[in-house]
């Protein structure tokens, strides 16, 4: 919320800057409440970053243009996921015992640097609200404002920061698309035992850490097609549907066989099917609980801080005890899928009605994408 009453580039940068220290700082950790303790303080210093980026983007592009732009920002987190095992392993491999640092320190100082650098530079490099960003002209913050102002649905006057909060609460549809993306998360629980999955396929450790990245790499390009298919059709409804359909389908073959081959490519279809769905949830969100600017960060926020909550519950799902086929964890997120692309049809009917309201108190003004 107090995004919308501040600058996005300098708000972004100071908590990356911040969570990058921390990052660093993680070296230090001595033993286990350590770890615990700088993993806090990274957790929190890490939550205003997505949403803040999200609110962002909504605010300079228009909802065919919104869901490809998120996807572009989520494949960073799609090759930061692909690579990181690769990175790993040769900090560990190269720098393991330097200066008497120990291979897991390096990680995480290099890692804070990098993101402090980056940081820095965002401040300077970064927009802010379309009529405020100095390294744009006149006429192109005039025209970022108008591309916005004439693409949002039941378009409001700017309202106070807890008025806001109070819209997209009292808004049923943010729950909707909270419990959706809760669901799209839950089911892409796998994110973070994916290199433990692959480990059951009984190649060595280096093998590995290599067969994690494809998935991804195929996940990043395929995420960023079918965002720009969803923008170009305006649609948003069978996309989801259709994606989660294809990740139902991986994860079945996934824990369907012991067959080396089939088991990696069910792995490559159902990262590619539940990493499709992401960017077009969010921008579905910005597009449809954003008639105003402070309705539109609250929104984001929410959904994004509901559906990171399915991270405390869906480590449950993957006992060690389940591998190599991980039953539990891949018929879960079979149902999960399944319950996704349920509620997304809800939203689409809901969305459906508001636009025949729309259309009957006034023809040929804009209505809801779904």
């Amino acid at each position: 919320m107090y995004l919308t009453r501040t600058k996005p580039s300098y708000y972004i940068s100071f908590f990356m800057a911040l969570w990058a220290i921390a990052s660093g700082l993680t070296a230090l950790a001595k033993d286990f409440k350590g770890l615990l303790l700088t993993r806090f303080f990274l957790g929190v210093l890490e939550a205003p970053y997505y949403p803040g980026a999200l609110y962002l983007l909504s605010i300079f592009y228009t909802r065919k243009e919104i869901a490809t732009r998120i996807c572009i920002l989520y494949t960073g987190n799609i090759l930061a996921t692909a690579f990181a095992g690769l990175i790993a392993a040769g900090i560990f491999a190269g720098m393991d015992g330097r200066s008497g640092i120990k291979g897991w320190q390096w990680l995480f100082i290099l890692l804070g640097i990098t993101t402090f650098l980056v940081a820095f530079g965002s401040a300077f490099t970064l927009p802010d609200d379309p009529l405020n960003t100095k390294w744009l002209t006149l006429k192109e913050r005039e025209l970022a404002h108008r591309r916005i102002v004439s693409d949002t649905v039941d378009q409001q006057s700017q309202i106070t920061i807890w008025t806001g909060l109070k819209e997209a609460i009292k808004d049923y549809r943010l729950w909707i698309f909270a419990l959706m993306q809760h669901l799209h998360l839950a089911a892409n629980g796998f994110k973070y035992f994916f290199p433990t999955v692959v480990q059951t396929l009984g190649f060595s450790r280096l093998i590995t850490l290599v067969l994690t990245c494809p998935p991804y790499i195929i996940a990043g390009f395929i995420c960023i097609f079918w965002s720009i298919s969803s923008g170009r059709s305006n649609e948003r409804t069978w996309h989801i549907i259709t994606a989660k359909a294809v990740a139902v389908v991986g994860f079945a073959i996934a824990c369907g066989t012991l067959n080396v081959g089939a088991r990696y490519a069910g792995m490559i279809i159902f990262t590619t099917g539940t990493y499709a769905v992401n960017s077009i949830i969010l921008g579905w969100v910005g597009s449809t609980c954003g008639q105003t600017k402070e309705k539109k960060s609250t929104s984001l926020a929410l959904v994004n801080t509901i559906s990171n909550v399915s991270f405390i519950w869906t480590p449950y799902l993957w006992p060690s005890s389940d591998k190599p086929r991980y039953l539990i964890a891949m018929s879960s997120s079979i149902g999960l899928s399944i319950a996704t692309a349920a509620v997304a049809w809800g939203m689409r009917i809901v969305l459906v009605k508001r636009n025949k309201k729309i259309k009957q108190a006034n023809e040929g003004v804009l209505c809801y994408a779904y």
